[in-house]
Formats: structure tokens, sequence, C-alpha cells
């Protein structure tokens, strides 16, 4: 939620939900790349060149990704691992939809970026261990899908 992509919308969008100082969880930051991780994120991938990045979340069984209208060939990867991985291909709320690693990434360069919400649990709970093997399943398939398409 620190990237320099629709930064200030967060922000708006953040500030009507109460969110608007440190500590709560989806807290933007005082300006776009304030914070160390955001920095060493970008660092990184502005010098390695990647193809397509996949974020990885917990939880919800969902993939966030464009949907149509904004990248049609970032759209049917993401529904390809829909299909083998039974996750739901979703765009983001408007609300979550700015300043993340998925957008800024998209923004950028202009390629494929997701972020996969790992597992489903009870509202509130963590995941339990029992699911890992399952996810580590899911996951398997959506890396490989993503091998055949970079």
């Amino acid at each position: 939620m620190n990237y320099p992509a629709g930064w200030e919308i967060a922000v708006e969008n953040k500030k009507k939900m109460g969110v608007n100082h440190i500590g709560p969880r989806d807290y933007p930051g005082p300006k776009p790349l304030s914070e160390i991780e955001t920095i060493n994120m970008v660092n990184f991938t502005n010098k390695e060149q990647l193809d397509m990045t996949i974020s990885l979340h917990s939880q919800g069984e969902e993939i966030y990704g464009p949907n149509k209208e904004e990248d049609i060939k970032s759209y049917q990867i993401g529904k390809e691992f829909e299909k083998v991985s039974g996750y739901k291909y979703t765009s983001p709320a408007y609300t979550s939809s700015f300043a993340g690693y998925k957008d800024w990434f998209i923004q950028k360069f202009r390629k494929p970026s997701y972020t996969i919400e790992l597992g489903k649990g009870e509202e509130g709970k963590a995941l339990s261990e029992k699911q890992a093997k399952k996810i580590l399943q899911q996951m398997e398939e959506i890396f490989l899908k993503a091998c055949e398409k970079i």
C-alpha cells in the first residue's frame, strides 16, 4: 500500500475508512516509497527485469488482477490460474486497488501481475496447518502455468 501507483487515491480511500495513522493494516504511509520494504521491492524489481509477478497474501481463495478492459492478455492468464487452482479470478475492490505492488508493477512495466489470497479459513482466524498441502498444490499449478506464459 506504499507504492507510487495511485497512492493519493489509496490515502483518500483509507481516510474514508478511518485508516489515517500508523498501526492499522492498510495504512499507506506518509508518502509513496516511505517504507524500507517498499523501496527494497522496487529496487529488486527494477534490477531483475521481471516478466510477471505473483504476490502471495492470506486469505480468501481469490486471484486479483486486471479485468478484460484493462489488459486482455493478463486477464486471460488470470482466468487460466483460476482454472488450475479453483480460486476465483477477480479485480480487487475499488478501495483496495491502489498503491500495491501489483498496481505499481502493472503501471510501470505494463506486464502481468497478480495478488493471490491463499486459502480460506474461519472468519477472523488464521489458516490451519491442515490446509498447507492443498495450498501448495494449488500454488504449484499456478506457478507451472505462469512459467508457460513467460
